[in-house]
Formats: C-alpha cells, sequence, structure tokens
C-alpha cells in the first residue's frame, strides 16, 4: 500500500466487482483503503479507479491462492456469493457442492486467512448472508441451505473471536436489485418488478452502521427487507 493509503483504515471486499459488493466497496471508499475482491481482473481495476483509496485484490476464492494479506485489516466483508439449485429432488450433488464451496466453505478459508490481521486490529467481519438464511421455502432449499450454514459459522466466529476484540455482524438483506435477483426472478416465472426489491446501496449503507459502530458495541444481526412484498 502506498503512504497515503496506510492512513486509512483497510476493507476487503469480496465479489466487489459488482452488485452489492460494488456498492459496499464504494460506501466504504469514502473512509478507508479498500481492497476490491473479485475474480475478473478488468471489472476489479474498474472499481479501483473509481475509488479515492483502493487496490486490487485479485482471486478465485473456492481454488485460490489468495493474495498476501495487510498485516492489520479494519473490515472483512464477504459479500461473494452464488444462487442456484431447484427443488430436492431435481437438484445434483455438484451442484450442492458448488453453491456451498462458494458460499460456506471460501468464506471459512478467507476469514481463516484474515484473522491474524483482522485480530491486530480488533477489526470486523461482516457477512452479507440473505433473508433465506433465517427461513427457506419450496425451491430453495440449497441457496438457503449455504446461508443457513453461513449463519452456523458467523454465530460461532462471534464468540470464538470476542476475546480477540473481533465483531461479527451477519446482514440479512431481502430480495435486492442485482443479475443475480434478475436471473432468480426469470427462473420462477415472474415478470421483474424493483418495487419488490431494495437496491445494494440499501445494503451498503446497513454495513456503514455496523462499520461505524463504537468498538464497545457490535451490530450482531440485522435484516433489510423490501417494504412491499410478491
Amino acid at each position: 500500500m502506498s503512504t497515503a493509503a496506510s492512513t486509512r483504515p483497510v476493507a476487503l471486499v469480496t465479489g466487489a466487482s459488482r452488485g452489492i459488493g460494488r456498492a459496499i466497496a464504494v460506501e466504504l471508499g469514502a473512509t478507508h483503503h479498500v481492497l476490491v475482491g473479485g475474480r475478473d481482473e478488468r471489472a476489479v481495476a474498474e472499481v479501483v479507479a473509481a475509488l479515492p483509496s483502493a487496490e486490487g485484490f485479485v482471486a478465485d476464492l473456492v481454488h485460490g491462492p489468495l493474495p498476501a494479506l495487510p498485516e492489520r485489516l479494519d473490515v472483512l466483508v464477504h459479500s461473494a456469493g452464488v444462487e442456484d439449485g431447484g427443488t430436492i429432488a431435481d437438484t445434483d450433488a455438484e451442484v450442492w457442492q458448488h453453491v456451498f464451496e462458494v458460499n460456506v466453505f471460501a468464506v471459512a478459508a478467507l476469514t481463516r486467512a484474515a484473522l491474524p490481521a483482522l485480530r491486530a486490529a480488533e477489526g470486523l467481519v461482516v457477512a452479507i448472508n440473505s433473508g433465506s438464511g433465517l427461513t427457506s421455502g419450496p425451491g430453495g432449499g440449497v441457496y438457503a441451505g449455504s446461508k443457513f450454514a453461513l449463519r452456523a459459522l458467523t454465530d460461532a466466529l462471534r464468540e470464538e473471536e470476542r476475546p480477540h476484540g473481533v465483531r461479527v455482524s451477519s446482514i440479512h438483506p431481502g430480495r435486492v436489485d442485482t443479475d443475480m435477483q434478475r436471473a432468480l426472478v426469470a427462473r420462477e416465472g415472474h415478470d421483474y418488478d424493483t418495487t419488490y426489491t431494495i437496491t445494494p446501496e440499501m445494503v451498503a449503507a446497513a454495513v456503514r452502521t455496523a462499520v461505524d459502530l463504537p468498538a464497545s458495541g457490535t451490530v450482531e444481526s440485522l435484516s433489510v427487507r423490501p417494504m412491499r412484498r410478491r
């Protein structure tokens, strides 16, 4: 990092090249040096260029290897994720494996690698979960299962790291206006209507609330939902 960047707290945001992750990177970019996580080097570079203090963190979080992490990390936001699967009867093992690899296993691996830097800064881990991490329905068992598992991971991590001063927040958005949501609605056979969604910037605002809370307190779990429901 440059000398100028070293004066800012450091935030790593995965999945930051688009959608919710990008909105979070932009929001935190006002105050933090942002490590912009993503697999597409060109897309990552575009976000880096738009922020006042940033650099790329280009990696395949499932297959690795991970780039070097800083010695101190103030915020780690897990925003990378996938949505896939149908009914239990129709979903094969490969889909289950892929969804859990991205939404759970990769989160655990990156968190484990980042813990020394997070402990050094008494930092914050933010997991972008989902409303599906609180309840499941027909055709959503695969994705919801991974988000339930992510909630279990963050609940355990919160208590394990409390003695080290590391806080853990779980953010549960409802339907968000993203490419992933459009694909899901198309698969469900509905017409897409933003009336029933929130924006990525609303999720980023929730993350900002968790980040800005004094270290003596913590946002443990926060649900952000559209006012209207389909």
